[in-house]
């Protein structure tokens, strides 16, 4: 009878603490996937004349803001 509450309570406790593992909102949510599709949109822009073109022009932009600021 001890052995039968034991087992019922070890496992029913297991039950538990799967479902409040499962039932998690972070679970679903991987931190790393924004980081991989702004890399992949950079490539993608990088690779093509126009990106390449928009990305001088912000560097251009970015250092001559840098000149007038200081």
């Amino acid at each position: 009878m001890i052995d039968t509450i034991a087992l019922a309570l070890g496992h029913g406790l297991l039950a538990i603490a799967m479902m409040r593992l499962v039932m998690r909102e972070a679970l679903d949510v991987d931190p790393l996937l924004g980081d991989i599709k702004s890399e992949t949109e950079g490539n993608r822009k990088a690779a093509s004349v126009s990106g390449r073109n928009e990305a001088r022009r912000a560097r251009r932009a970015a250092s001559e803001a840098g000149e007038d600021g200081a």
